[in-house]
């Protein structure tokens, strides 16, 4: 087994810094209200769209200003007796599946505050999506910013169950105690997916958030003085865990888009006070197509995660605007594992060092292992899966997890990801499991047998693609795009249909996927 370099690297010189460090304030909000209190007036978090509710979980803010420490105190600790007075207690599940906002921000964290678990879940799913994820993790509420994602998750649970919008409207509660809960007790269950395309929750701890939140603020030199550039979603790891998380916890401010629009984004790049921007390669492929690309070389940071970051879009930006983006690695299970060092060089088409806490190694057929504070501690109500995803250390230390991705190491140490053991495909930083889609697609009357495979784009890093084998004259399936509209996300559904005589497979009868991307290059 191949060990990576050690995540001191990404100290600075002279630091004491100890993984104890990473969870020392217990909780993240914990450490969210402390800092709070200490910068009351502080500005945290501006609404970028053009209209703004005026009032929060009864709180009442003016909207296009930008809500201070102490506001997100109170707001928050309102939203938590809202919640609270709703029935909900410590350990209930709370689906959360709404765009960027104050307001949906508010009621997350105060959801955090009031010891609730909460479930993201992409904007874009279906009633078939919705309902699996209630009916695994049996939430007690939801948060949602679509009366139709509310009527689903209604339909789909088992017993009482209470819609909220983002605002949540309601009277008022008493909270109770805030922030007491422990490092060990789940704050986040984010689904994810293994090569059997049936999706899973994934448990991660209020320890685990904290580790791997301050990791990044500590590698990445993330102070109060900075200001972020937020156009990612916040229902994904990369969204909230990193990009709202990581600027609750340094005392810093963010800008919070609605979505990503290139224009938009530049102009807020063009503020005084912005300083960073995370992204994924889809987006950063649109920016370099923009004449105002340049906007890019005033930050003092940008980072890339989510799916791999072409070298040559990697060189490009840097040719274009001076700026060397930080890639980094992570997955839901884990959150932060690895980054390109902020002080040296972010080398292109590497992955860079394990982030502080981390510890990282290659097993002998190159897949990617890992361990540390930051590392969930299993599936949702699946021992077997959880037994599966780890291995025990031969020396009595913690377990390591199997990433299922592929890596190599070079001589001085920067990590690259080669590819996935398992059938994932990443298309504009979502995850996609080919299972999942070809069970969909069966159910189309014309298609007898599929398999589904990534396609490389220089767009999208890869695009979800069909290889059917269809009735009657092998003509393409009929409707297609209508029968995955209300049966798949946008970002699921193919974009590219082959129809062919016959899937190859091996003599066990399994579909050769390789052979099917061979075709597509």
């Amino acid at each position: 087994m191949t060990e990576v370099r050690p995540w001191q690297v990404h100290l600075p010189e002279g630091s004491a810094f100890d993984e104890a460090d990473l969870t020392e304030a217990g909780s993240l909000v914990r450490a969210w209200s402390s800092g709070w209190a200490r910068a009351p007036e502080a500005p945290v978090l501006l609404d970028g769209a053009a209209t703004s509710p005026d009032v929060v979980a009864g709180h009442r803010h003016r909207p296009g200003t930008w809500w201070s420490g102490a506001e997100l105190e109170e707001a928050t600790r309102r939203a938590a007796g809202r919640l609270v007075g709703a029935g909900l207690v410590p350990g209930d599940r709370l689906l959360w599946s709404t765009g960027s906002s104050v307001a949906t921000l508010v009621a997350h964290i105060g959801a955090l505050r009031a010891g609730l678990v909460v479930v993201p879940a992409n904007t874009a799913y279906t009633a078939r999506e919705i309902a699996h994820i209630v009916t695994d993790v049996r939430p007690a509420a939801a948060v949602v910013d679509d009366p139709r994602r509310g009527q689903w998750a209604s339909e789909a649970a088992s017993g009482p169950f209470t819609v909220f919008g983002p605002e949540l409207d309601g009277p008022d509660g008493d909270p109770g105690p805030l922030d007491v809960v422990a490092p060990e007790d789940p704050a986040l269950i984010g689904f994810t997916s293994g090569t059997t395309g049936v999706p899973k929750g994934a448990v991660l701890s209020h320890r685990n958030l904290l580790a791997s939140v301050e990791s990044v603020r500590t590698a990445w030199r993330w102070t109060p003085d900075d200001r972020l550039v937020h156009c990612l979603p916040v229902f994904h790891a990369h969204g909230l865990c990193v990009g709202v998380y990581g600027t609750l916890l340094s005392g810093a401010s963010a800008v919070l888009l609605p979505g990503f629009d290139p224009g938009t984004a530049l102009d807020a790049m063009t503020e005084p006070s912005a300083t960073l921007f995370f992204g994924v390669p889809t987006m950063y492929h649109r920016l370099v197509a923009s004449d105002r690309v340049g906007a890019l070389g005033r930050l003092r940071l940008c980072v890339s995660g989510s799916a791999p970051l072409a070298a040559e879009l990697h060189r490009q930006l840097s040719a274009a605007t001076g700026q060397a983006v930080l890639e980094r690695y992570g997955m839901t299970e884990t959150l932060m594992n690895v980054s390109n060092p902020y002080d040296g060089e972010r080398r292109p088409g590497t992955v860079g060092f394990p982030l502080p806490g981390v510890e990282v190694m290659l097993a002998s057929d190159d897949e990617i292992l890992v361990r540390g504070p930051n590392v969930f501690g299993g599936y949702w109500e699946r021992p077997q899966a959880t037994a599966d995803s780890f291995s025990p250390d031969p020396h009595g230390g913690r377990p390591w997890f199997h990433t299922g991705d592929l890596g190599a190491v070079s001589d001085d140490g920067y990590l690259s990801i080669l590819g996935r053991s398992k059938e994932l495909i990443i298309s504009g930083g979502y995850n996609v499991y080919p299972a999942e889609v070809e069970a969909v697609l069966l159910g189309h009357p014309d298609v007898l047998d599929v398999a589904v495979t990534g396609t490389q784009s220089d767009e999208w890093g890869e695009v979800v693609t069909a290889w059917v084998v269809t009735a009657g004259d092998g003509a393409a399936p009929s409707g297609l795009d209508e029968f995955t509209a209300t049966r798949l996300a946008p970002y699921k559904r193919p974009r590219l249909v082959h129809v062919v005589g016959e899937l190859p497979r091996n003599a066990l009868g399994k579909v050769v996927r390789a052979e099917l991307r061979m075709r597509s290059e």
